[in-house]
């Protein structure tokens, strides 16, 4: 069980605007020539002004529960989890724990690169309490789940994202905490590991204990999770069924319609960032609302801040249950479009076809990522669409007629009319086997295919 109460995080942070010798960092040529003209300065703190990462926020896991926790970029979810974890302590509030506490946070927490990967699952049962002896009993189970038999002598500073995350989730499941806390790592491995671990947090939940799960997958967190909490910029917004709390969270973006401008970080950390994103329909004029029968695009504009490699601007939507319905990036085709070099702003569009959606609010992500895993930068549901039913297929009729599936699309259908003096198909004859002697000439009529003269026997 795990009870929070008023917990808040405070950080500082540098003031924008200043010259760059009052930031925390300076080059050794800058601290030389303080050291010169302005030895005191060297003795200030540099300016900086309060940040608030989480505020206010209370609530109660009980034991045996699955529990999400969800929130766009910023909301405060990873630091609510650092706390939970004992990474770093609260400012202000207090939490209560019963029970052991396992962690599977962001790639590269817990582990000491320098060490083999059988080094860490003993200095982790270590860290969460346990006899060498304890471990030891486990150890098998945990290396034949994270699959690196091969690699367990070797430093885990040389593995792949994906061997870090399947074993230290390997360890941190199979060592036994009565609290088991889960960041959206996840996402890095393969499909059939993720299907592992849902398994694994199922019965961990099962035999009675807890799972916090954090995650921008909608459809998992509703999956696996009854009841969940939405954080907004650091608050509390909404505890309750999970159901009820993503309608929630899916109501920000529709608010913001149509345009989307980022909030830039004057520390943004990758070479790369986000400006904005805006939808466009089939004229190419900005809006917020689109009818069924049009196309549409999705352009995104971003900014290379220093040289880099390759990289690759995504998008991905989500209908009004939450569910997504593509991802989509530049580079699908073979060909991205050109990019800035080697700085400069530069502009991706992801052309959508007509008869796609079916009538309802939509949320756009964007992001910049390297094969689709390292994430330069990412903005999850920060925008949104309005599709109206003009021109849907689904209301051709007058009213819906009920046909299932989240798309629309218009499919180009062919087909004819067979010979009618063939014979009819009988009961026990292959329905096909008529078909294959002959061929569609046109969409509406059937050619029989009869051999070639140079073919006909003699």
């Amino acid at each position: 069980m795990i009870v929070v109460e008023k917990v808040g995080k405070k950080y500082r942070v540098p003031l924008e605007g200043g010259p760059r010798t009052y930031y925390n960092y300076r080059t050794l040529r800058e601290t030389l020539g303080l050291a010169f003209t302005r030895p005191a300065a060297l003795l200030k703190s540099p300016p900086s002004q309060e940040f608030w990462a989480l505020r206010e926020v209370s609530f109660q896991v009980d034991s045996g529960e699955v529990f999400g926790i969800i929130g766009r970029n910023g909301a405060g979810k990873s630091t609510l989890l650092k706390i939970l974890s004992r990474i770093t302590q609260p400012t202000t509030g207090r939490i209560r724990y019963r029970g052991r506490v396992g962690s599977l946070l962001e790639v590269g927490t817990g582990f000491h690169p320098e060490l083999t990967g059988r080094e860490n699952i003993f200095l982790n049962g270590v860290i969460l309490g346990m006899t060498r002896r304890e471990v030891a009993a486990r150890f098998d189970k945990i290396v034949a789940f994270a699959e690196v038999e091969k690699f367990l002598d070797m430093p885990v500073k040389r593995y792949s994202s994906g061997m870090y995350v399947r074993l230290a989730f390997a360890v941190a499941a199979h060592l036994d905490p009565e609290i088991l806390l889960v960041d959206e790592v996840l996402a890095v491995g393969d499909t059939a590991f993720q299907k592992k671990c849902l398994d694994v947090m199922a019965n961990v939940a099962r035999s009675g204990r807890t799972v916090l799960f954090v995650s921008h997958n909608l459809s998992l967190v509703r999956d696996m999770c009854p009841k969940s909490l939405l954080l907004h910029q650091g608050r509390l917004r909404m505890i309750g069924p999970t159901e009820a709390v993503i309608a929630e969270y899916l109501s920000d973006a529709a608010t913001q319609q149509g345009t989307w401008q980022a909030e830039l970080d004057p520390h943004h950390h990758s070479e790369v960032r986000i400006l904005g994103a805006r939808i466009l329909d089939s004229e190419g004029s900005p809006t917020g609302t689109i009818h069924c029968q049009e196309s549409l695009k999705i352009e995104i504009c971003y900014e290379i801040l220093h040289p880099t490699v390759s990289f690759d601007v995504g998008v991905r939507v989500r209908n009004p249950s939450g569910v997504a319905l593509f991802s989509s990036y530049d580079s699908d085709t073979g060909n991205p479009p050109p990019r800035p070099s080697p700085t400069g702003v530069g502009v991706s569009r992801c052309h959508i076809p007509a008869h796609l959606f079916p009538p309802g609010s939509y949320t756009v992500s964007v992001s910049i990522e390297r094969l689709c895993k390292e994430h330069l930068d990412r903005h999850i549901d920060v925008f949104g669409f309005e599709v109206t039913q003009v021109g849907c297929v689904r209301f051709r009729r007058g009213g819906d007629d009920g046909r299932e599936g989240a798309l629309v699309p218009i499919f180009p259908w062919t087909g004819g009319v067979l010979d009618a003096t063939e014979p009819k198909v009988g009961s026990n004859l292959n329905p096909f086997t008529r078909f294959d002697r002959h061929s569609f000439h046109s969409d509406n009529h059937l050619e029989e295919t009869r051999p070639r003269p140079s073919e006909s026997a003699t």
